[in-house]
C-alpha cells in the first residue's frame, strides 16, 4: 500500500478522503459540541486543540507508513459526517484494522456507515489485497459491537485489561474480523444488500 497516494473512495451516498488539516473547519461543530461520541474512544476531539492534535498526529502516521485515515463526506446531505482510519497494516501477513471511526449523531442509524465500510472492505481486500480486517471496540459498547457484527464480522474473544481509557480505568476490548475469503463468498453481496434495501 503507497500511503503517500491520494485514495478517494466513494459510492452515491458517501465519500471517504484522505484526512488533512484543512478538515479541522469542516469536523471541529461535531467533535465540539457532541460529548457522547467519545464515551468509548480512546481519545476525547472535544475541543479544536484536540482535534488538532488529532488530526496533525494521523497525518505523520500517514507520512510513516502506519495508518491511512479518510473524513467522510455524506454526499446524499452534502456535509462532512466524521472521520474513520484504516491503520495496523501489516503488508508482510497481509492484515490490517479498521476503527478510529466516529461520526455525528444525526448520521448514526442512517445507513452511512455501511455504506463507508463497504467502501473500505473492497478496497482493503480486493485493491491492497488484505486477507483479514479487524475491529476492536470496548466491549460495554454494545451499539458499535451490533454495528460490526451487521457488517459480517465474526467475535473472536475479548482481550482483558488491555488498555487504559482517557479517564485512567482500563478496557477490556472485544476483537471481531471479517476475512478475504467470507468478504468475496458471501459477506460482499449482504452488505450490498442491505445498502440498496436502504435508498
Amino acid at each position: 500500500m503507497n500511503l503517500q497516494k491520494e485514495y478517494y473512495l466513494e459510492n452515491s451516498r458517501v465519500l471517504l478522503k484522505p484526512l488533512v488539516i484543512e478538515d479541522i473547519s469542516k469536523l471541529a461543530n461535531i467533535a465540539i459540541n457532541e460529548p457522547d461520541l467519545w464515551n468509548y474512544t480512546l481519545n476525547k476531539l472535544n475541543s479544536e486543540k484536540k482535534l488538532t492534535t488529532y488530526i496533525t498526529k494521523v497525518i505523520t502516521e500517514r507520512e510513516n507508513g502506519i495508518s491511512y485515515a479518510f473524513s467522510v463526506f455524506d454526499k446524499q446531505n452534502q456535509t462532512y459526517a466524521g472521520s474513520t482510519r484504516i491503520y495496523d497494516i501489516n503488508s508482510v501477513h497481509k492484515t490490517c484494522s479498521i476503527g478510529y471511526t466516529w461520526y455525528g449523531k444525526s448520521f448514526q442509524g442512517t445507513g452511512l456507515n455501511k455504506n463507508c465500510k463497504y467502501l473500505l472492505f473492497k478496497f482493503a481486500f480486493e485493491e491492497l489485497l488484505m486477507e483479514r480486517i479487524q475491529f476492536r471496540a470496548d466491549k460495554n459498547n454494545t451499539r458499535s459491537i451490533n454495528a460490526i457484527k451487521s457488517l459480517g464480522c465474526k467475535e473472536e474473544g475479548i482481550l482483558r485489561s488491555n488498555m487504559y481509557k482517557p479517564d485512567g480505568t482500563r478496557r477490556d476490548s472485544i476483537v471481531l474480523s471479517i476475512l478475504k475469503n467470507e468478504w468475496i463468498s458471501s459477506e460482499r453481496k449482504k452488505l450490498n444488500d442491505k445498502i440498496e434495501a436502504s435508498y
